[in-house]
């Protein structure tokens, strides 16, 4: 059986963690209205945060909505995205889109960002080239 749910283990909890995301970026993935940021971990666990700002919508009901289907498309795709951090961070122009659109929209995010970071990055493979 699948765990689909989104207990704190796989929540970005505090200050810190978003801060480390945004230090040390492995990954990115630019959608229009919204931007996924990742950071490679240690371990295979992969934890998701949200920054849905007054800024995209004024109304909490409209920022509960975006938040919630960005939760309910991340437990649909934990599994490829194992050993992340990622920051979902909303831009304007997003509560226009409707449930579908979006959905569809972050589907083809987190496979893009799934791709990406089974990739190794630019710096290792600079390293491995200064090596030989």
């Amino acid at each position: 059986m699948t765990d689909y749910c989104f207990p704190r283990h796989v929540r970005l909890l505090n200050a810190g963690d978003y801060q480390s995301v945004f230090n040390d970026t492995s990954s990115k993935v630019f959608a229009g209205e919204f931007l996924l940021l990742a950071r490679k971990r240690d371990d295979n666990h992969t934890r998701l945060g949200l920054i849905v700002s007054k800024k995209t919508d004024k109304r909490a009901v409209g920022r509960n909505r975006i938040k919630r289907l960005v939760r309910d498309s991340f437990r649909h795709h934990k599994m490829p995205l194992a050993g992340l951090d990622i920051v979902f961070l909303a831009r304007q122009g997003i509560k226009e889109l409707d449930n579908a659109d979006l959905d569809k929209r972050l589907n083809k995010a987190w496979d893009q960002l799934a791709k990406k970071a089974q990739k190794p990055s630019q710096t290792k493979k600079r390293d491995l080239s200064k090596q030989k």
